[in-house]
């Protein structure tokens, strides 16, 4: 049984962040609603309350029980939950009177202290709170604090059968220099985590675990291209071999030569892949369509009837295999409460129940980045694993106003350049994510001697780590000007290209 360490969740903007933490030190751990009732087994080690927009003498102001808590595990509670903490065991909280938000220095003496082993005398950390422990409880500890705050760090070995600790700081942040290293203690001298959660064991628990769900039942999968999609389907494969059945829909609104080179792609590792070429089904229903919020509506309804249609042909099909990841799953969840709604276009919603099947979902729990690990792990080409995110709806929302199969070709053809130019210039794998864009812009321009009226393309490119805030990419002007020339010379109806300098936010990463 895996062991692992859960996270209730108070609505911090940083939840994911503690959760990525613990990851990247090889203990699994999941993210549940602070009010969710636990279900306990002997694979939890510990528990970590999350920090909150609220303040926890709001009436509302959602609460648990600590003590129960730290009768079967050991509880760290960081901002807000640091402050339920003391406020549960009899402390007092209240409002600061004084600047709690930015860059401090924790300072600390006690280097036997196991949740501050091998931390600095005086170390940075990160705050962000207006509320403020005035009191700690009377058989709480102050174990560190900073300049303007005297309970920076406290805990207690005397409520309950396991120690609870609380910071008032996040250390899951980078501005906290040495936060993960008192996450690491946390799960390492106080938890007695083992470590043991690594890419190879996910694989091997994951195939055991699909083999015993699915057993001799048949598995049908819609394949993007994506990463996701493309690792799921290969654990899948691994697990049931030719039971899997995988279909990949091609609507005219995938990149240049994609159908064709992916669907190669996936034959050569094994899989058994139908592709379908519903391109004049997506064009005719698109036809004239300029909103985005339309466009992405009629996508994700074709798609689901064009692949309802291709599995109906399938005989006694139980599972529909799905490549949701993590994030996926959390955003959907509400912090007071179980609900959830998983993203329609991206997971093929609805079709679990239309269809009358069970889901298979092997990466469920991972991150973007930990399904790449598990990519590499079983062997998955860096086609796939390295390629850039590609929005859902395809082209259909890079061509800014209606679509046609004349734009279509036009933008495919301008991002091809793009994208081998970044490739061949080494820049591919510095960058986050790089589309073209074409505008609903036509401006005068000159070749040879005669006037052009033609389109305008802009190329985007961000550096990020997830995705939820980016910068633009600075892009040498050498490479830059090099585009523009080639884009401009070999893409008939394009006359002008421009570089989008905007960061998300406030702007967003695609331009619909």
């Amino acid at each position: 049984m895996t062991e692992k360490i859960l996270i209730l969740d108070f609505g911090s903007q940083y939840t994911q962040l503690i959760a990525r933490s613990i990851r990247e030190l090889n203990v699994y751990c999941e993210i549940k609603p602070c009010l969710q009732p636990i279900a306990w087994d002997e694979s939890i080690k510990g528990i970590i309350l999350s920090g909150s927009p609220f303040s926890v003498n709001d009436p509302n102001a959602p609460s648990v029980d600590i003590a129960a808590m730290a009768e079967k595990v050991p509880v760290l509670g960081i901002c807000y939950g640091a402050q339920l903490m003391a406020k549960n065991f009899g402390g007092e909280v209240a409002k600061s009177n004084i600047r709690e938000y930015g860059r401090a220095f924790m300072e600390h003496s006690d280097k036997e202290e196991k949740l501050l082993y091998d931390i600095s005398g005086k170390s940075q950390v990160w705050m962000s709170h207006s509320d403020t422990i005035k009191k700690i409880p009377d058989t709480f500890e102050v174990i560190a604090t900073t300049e303007n705050i005297p309970v920076a760090a406290f805990k207690s070995s005397k409520v309950a059968k396991n120690p609870v600790f609380g910071l008032q700081f996040h250390p899951e942040v980078t501005h906290s220099l040495e936060g993960k290293q008192i996450i690491r203690n946390f799960l390492l001298h106080v938890c007695n985590c083992s470590q043991d959660w690594t890419p190879a064991h996910f694989v091997q628990e994951t195939i055991a675990n699909i083999k015993e769900k699915v057993g001799d039942k048949r598995v049908v999968m819609a394949l993007s291209g994506g990463v996701d999609s493309t690792v799921a389907a290969e654990l899948i494969h691994k697990a049931i071999g030719s039971n899997l059945f995988c279909i990949f829909v091609d609507n005219g609104l995938l990149r240049k030569d994609e159908y064709e080179t992916v669907l190669e792609s996936y034959k050569h590792m094994g899989l058994n892949v139908k592709g379908v070429n519903a391109k004049d089904l997506f064009y005719g229903q698109l036809d004239g369509v300029s909103d985005p919020e339309q466009k992405r509506k009629i996508i994700g309804r074709l798609f689901i009837e064009v692949f309802q249609q291709e599995s109906s042909e399938l005989k006694d099909i139980s599972f529909l295999g799905q490549g949701t990841i993590y994030p996926d799953v959390i955003e959907s969840v509400s912090v007071n409460g179980p609900s959830v709604t998983i993203k329609s276009h991206h997971n093929v919603g609805g079709l679990p129940e239309k269809m009358n099947m069970q889901l298979v979902e092997p990466l469920r729990f991972l991150f973007k980045d930990e399904v790449r690990r598990v990519g590499r792990e079983i062997g998955i080409s860096d086609i796939f694993l390295a390629r850039h995110p590609f929005p859902g709806p395809g082209l259909a929302i890079r061509i800014l106003g209606a679509i046609t199969p004349e734009k279509v070709d036009m933008l495919q053809q301008a991002d091809a350049i793009y994208i081998d130019g970044l490739r061949e210039a080494g820049l591919y794998d510095k960058v986050w994510q790089a589309g073209t864009i074409l505008l609903p812009v036509q401006s005068v321009g000159v070749m040879g001697d005669e006037r052009t009226y033609e389109f305008t393309v802009a190329l985007r490119a961000v550096t990020s780590v997830d995705g939820m805030t980016a910068d633009w990419a600075h892009l040498p002007y050498e490479f830059l000007a090099k585009m523009s020339n080639d884009i401009i010379n070999r893409v008939k109806g394009i006359n002008r290209v421009v570089y989008d300098i905007s960061s998300k936010p406030p702007a967003t990463i695609e331009w619909e």
